[in-house]
């Protein structure tokens, strides 16, 4: 979907003053980090009053923290899709969860595709994927073939944490998935989280002083299999949930991560060269699984939000996101409806980087740096029959779904989320024309992806 006439002045706009403040020949490194599964509910300066995330929460402290930003997608691969490719899901080809094989030949991102990587590397960036793939492992949709000098990760949904075998449901190992560009690797005394901090900071300290990097830190935590070393237990009481227990052990170890990925950017000299983002790629999960006897999930949460993974309520798609620039973005708390897929345009303006003419993204520069607002904007989803659009303070659901495995719901919701944002009460029968007016720009921006 291309930009409107006064998304796009918005955008120049925000290019010209964010040139302003990096001065000639400074180009920012860049950190992108995803986790996986994380509620909005999971970090403390989120409100979760339970978690221990002190390395998010100064992460926050120091930037900006979004408190209505949105994964393009309420699942993993197309959710990641967009924010590397500041598209709509539709738009770049994974509109659904990639599957995981053993023959490591699933077509994703297109050959040719921009990307991110793409992109920085064309300035002149040296790139590098720690991590979570899932964008596709056939080679044309592989990180190196998408703009990524280096690869250290995984292709595969999840992987267990310690063998780094992909995992059926059930709990049953299938094949082995740790690689270092092409090349098989084996880690099985490291656990996985540590194990993508330790390649990122090493990744860091060897890159050449004045040359700017981009790494995509893609942690598989804290989706399932759940695990934790002890010491990360051991910081929440025995007497806490199960479930919840080690599923707050998994995201302290994602923070500790974090911790250590800025240590080594100070260690260097560049806490002030570099712009540090942070998001979830969708809302925490309720799924069933073998390994629960059959009973929901409930380790993640999305409080305040209704919902869970898969679904198009805001606990399947709103997520905690953060993003500093020390030096350059002012600290505060920004309450404007963003998306992942604007990441894209918004780096490449600060790396002053041409931006491909087929973005969906919106550039983010004035509003980071001055506070100025996107005026008209309307924001899309679509996923598993369920689809929705959000315009200021209403969003329609056209078809609903509680989470990935909860029936869908034939029907329209209008939440106003101004006034419920837990979207306990449906509008629709109060507001029609709000839901005409919604319901078509829908119809219109669906047709565009057939």
């Amino acid at each position: 979907m291309k930009m409107n006439r006064r998304e796009w002045l918005a955008g120049l706009a925000g290019s010209a003053v964010w040139g302003q403040s990096t001065g000639a020949g400074r180009r920012p490194n860049v950190i992108v980090i995803v986790a996986d599964d994380l509620g909005i509910g999971d970090v403390a300066c989120f409100g979760a009053s339970d978690a221990k995330t002190p390395q998010l929460d100064k992460l926050a402290a120091d930037g900006v923290r979004f408190t209505d930003w949105h994964a393009n997608s309420p699942v993993c691969s197309p959710s990641r899709a967009a924010l590397l490719t500041g598209k709509y899901p539709q738009h770049c080809g994974i509109p659904e969860i990639l599957f995981s094989r053993p023959d490591f030949n699933v077509p994703g991102l297109r050959a040719g595709e921009h990307t991110l990587a793409s992109e920085l590397k064309k300035a002149g960036y040296k790139t590098a994927a720690i991590g979570k793939w899932h964008l596709g492992s056939a080679k044309p949709s592989r990180p190196q073939a998408q703009g990524f000098d280096s690869f250290f990760g995984f292709y595969s949904g999840w992987t267990d944490y310690y063998s780094h075998r992909y995992y059926t449901l059930g709990g049953q190992p299938l094949f082995h998935d740790l690689w270092r560009n092409e090349t098989e690797v084996f880690e099985d005394s490291v656990y996985q989280t540590e194990l993508l901090a330790r390649e990122a900071t090493s990744f860091i300290g060897r890159q050449q002083a004045g040359a700017p990097f981009f790494v995509y830190l893609a942690f598989g935590a804290p989706h399932y299999p759940m695990m934790a070393p002890q010491k990360y237990l051991e910081r929440f009481p025995a007497s806490m949930d199960r479930d919840r227990r080690m599923h707050l052990a998994m995201v302290a170890a994602v923070d500790d991560a974090v911790g250590q990925v800025r240590a080594a950017l100070e260690q260097r000299g560049l806490t002030r060269d570099t712009i540090v983002y942070f998001q979830s790629d969708n809302g925490a999960t309720h799924e069933v699984r073998a390994d629960h006897a059959g009973r929901p999930y409930e380790g993640g949460s999305n409080k305040p939000y209704r919902a869970w993974k898969g679904s198009l309520f805001e606990g399947g798609m709103r997520v905690p996101a953060m993003i500093a620039w020390p030096g350059t973005v002012k600290p505060r708390v920004e309450n404007t409806a963003l998306a992942a897929m604007d990441l894209m345009p918004t780096v490449l303006s600060a790396a002053g980087a041409p931006l491909p003419g087929d973005l969906d993204g919106v550039d983010l520069s004035a509003l980071l740096k001055s506070g100025s607002k996107l005026a008209g904007r309307t924001l899309f989803w679509d996923y598993k029959g369920q689809s929705a659009a959000r315009s200021d303070e209403w969003k329609l659901l056209v078809n609903y779904s509680e989470g990935l495995e909860s029936p869908l719901v034939e029907g329209k919701w209008l939440s106003n989320l101004r006034e419920d944002p837990r979207e306990t009460k449906n509008y629709a029968s109060e507001r029609p024309e709000v839901v005409a007016k919604l319901a078509d720009a829908i119809a219109t921006w669906k047709a565009k992806y057939p």
